[in-house]
């Protein structure tokens, strides 16, 4: 039987929960450690895994998210695989946007080419993790399952906000609720074995929003007009089709604020980070790096991640990720700051102020989109401002209590904002 792989990623919305790093891009887009995007991480675990045939679903924003996949993943011509980005598009029977993922296969499924022995792998385009998805088939395939789906334990004071499932001793799903928030509908779903003692909390399964489906399960479930699988296709088929759960218990985040993308950046600094990028058996893929090697001058780095091409002063920097072409004058003080570089150099006298932190600036608690300018002398730390604030010019946000210069934002010389602490 010649069956083929199917990975399907979803793009996303507007990314609402991501913005301001979205204003200027789709959430896959997203810069990531320095010099990776956050779709690098669901193509490179479809390429570990021995799968080629890779389409990503996208409409928003999606210029800067064409010209990366376009530069990083160029298959040859023997080898048949691609990285194909299917955009929403006007057809007889629509011409409005994805109304959500299962809504946006459907739409697709004229292009996928899919027969029925064939399988789907649905994969969300802005989570942060390692997986080998041919386990999760083969297991898929060995159990007979119509449909199965990945589940990471988690303790249930961290449940809000994900779809939560419990499982049979056969691993078949027997309930499945899409976000609760009611503290005993969650201890419902706690099975036996993740139960908790006086040294550990009480675990339950959480949907990490990947699946696999037969592809005539597929065709069927989207029959209708379900607009997403977590909420809509997953809990409606519990009890009606074979229904099967995928234990993964190894680091997984989903990249669902500013928080979560902020931490999960400045965790990749610390000695022993739960995501290893040099893990050499499952690299993570990118464009290839033609960048100069990065340059520092008397520079005293604790706990920092720099990237190629950056061009680092005399200064202080305390866990930080220092993405591709970042540049910082002298006699600057950086703490937990996520800065994500460039995309070009600057040319000479361009700009009154330069690409990068000029001298003497005292940034904390900061994320420095791409292409910022930020002035001489500046204080920034989101100390004392209240959620949601924002500048007069639209440069600088304070959102999930962190500091966000957005991408190709001007931050004037002398500029203070927040407390000094």
């Amino acid at each position: 039987m010649s069956r083929k792989v199917h990975c399907v990623i979803m793009g996303g919305g507007r990314g609402t929960r991501l913005y301001p790093l979205t204003k200027l891009r789709c959430n896959p887009a997203v810069p990531l450690a320095g010099k990776y995007r956050l779709v690098d991480i669901p193509i490179s675990n479809c390429i570990n895994s021995g799968y080629n045939r890779i389409y990503l679903l996208s409409q928003f924003n999606t210029a800067s998210l064409h010209r990366h996949v376009q530069d990083a993943y160029r298959f040859d011509r023997f080898g048949k695989g691609f990285v194909e980005i299917l955009s929403a598009e006007q057809t007889e029977d629509g011409d409005d946007w994805y109304q959500g993922t299962a809504d946006a296969v459907r739409r697709n499924l004229i292009h996928f080419g899919a027969v029925e022995e064939d399988v789907f792998v649905i994969l969300s385009g802005d989570q942060l993790y390692r997986m080998d998805f041919s386990k999760m088939v083969d297991e898929h395939l060995e159990r007979g399952a119509e449909i199965t789906v990945a589940a990471k334990p988690i303790p249930t004071d961290e449940a809000a906000g994900l779809g939560l499932l419990r499982v049979d001793q056969d691993f078949g799903i027997i309930d499945f609720v899409e976000k609760p928030t009611d503290p005993q509908v969650i201890q419902r779903l706690v099975p036996p074995e993740l139960k908790g003692n006086s040294e550990t909390p009480d675990r339950c399964l959480a949907s990490m929003g990947i699946y696999v489906f037969n592809a005539t399960a597929m065709f069927d479930a989207l029959k209708g007009n379900t607009t997403d699988f977590g909420k809509e296709v997953i809990p409606s088929l519990v009890g009606k089709k074979n229904l099967r759960c995928h234990v993964y218990d190894d680091y997984w985040e989903d990249i669902g604020s500013v928080r979560s993308f902020f931490e999960a950046n400045l965790q990749l600094c610390d000695d022993l980070p739960k995501f290893n990028f040099y893990e050499q058996s499952h690299p993570i893929y990118n464009y290839p790096d033609i960048l100069p090697t990065s340059k520092f001058v008397e520079a005293t780095l604790c706990s920092t991640s720099i990237a190629s091409g950056c061009q680092i002063g005399a200064s202080d920097f305390k866990r930080c990720m220092l993405g591709v072409r970042s540049i910082v004058a002298d006699g600057c003080t950086m703490k937990n700051v996520v800065m994500m570089g460039a995309d070009n150099y600057d040319s000479p006298q361009n700009e009154e102020i330069s690409l990068g932190v000029g001298a003497n600036s005292n940034i904390q608690n900061t994320i420095i989109d791409k292409n910022a300018r930020i002035g001489r002398d500046v204080y920034l730390n989101p100390e004392g401002l209240n959620e949601g604030w924002v500048d007069k010019k639209q440069n600088i946000y304070c959102k999930d209590g962190i500091l966000v210069v957005v991408k190709n934002g001007v931050v004037d010389d002398g500029t203070r904002i927040g407390n000094d602490i």
